[in-house]
């Protein structure tokens, strides 16, 4: 099932796009190029929520978490956001604010991973390939 938004988080979503916070733009730069082959979306609207980025294909979620996440308010506010993203078939991860800033290169091999992770390993094709495409004599 694909995320879709209502008409006032797309709303909203497009204003986000010129609010991001330096470690969303930051990393915004590294997916928008497309990393391990995966394409990235940002503040993409998803039901009544605005999720910072996500890759369809691997159904993965990415929040980009700073300090104002720390509360015990926003905690159940980001668990109940998950739940729904879990119910509809994406998982959700959260990086630190901090991480971003700190090691952009282990955050981006961390993602790949986790969307390689959530891949399947054989794609649906027409038919299997050739035997000799397998490395097997006729």
């Amino acid at each position: 099932m694909a995320l879709t938004g209502t008409s006032r988080t797309v709303t909203r979503a497009r204003a986000l796009r010129r609010e991001m916070t330096l470690p969303e733009v930051l990393l915004w730069k590294q997916l928008k190029a497309r990393p391990g082959g995966y394409k990235f979306r940002r503040q993409h609207p998803a039901g009544i929520y605005i999720l910072d980025f996500i890759c369809m294909s691997a159904r993965l979620a990415i929040e980009v978490d700073s300090a104002a996440h720390d509360g015990a308010t926003r905690h159940f506010q980001d668990l109940k956001r998950d739940a729904w993203l879990e119910r509809h078939g994406y998982a959700t991860i959260r990086i630190a604010a901090r991480d971003v800033l700190g090691d952009m290169d282990a955050v981006l091999a961390y993602l790949v991973n986790k969307c390689r992770a959530r891949n399947p390993l054989h794609h649906p094709s027409d038919g299997p390939p050739p035997r000799d495409k397998l490395g097997e004599e006729f």
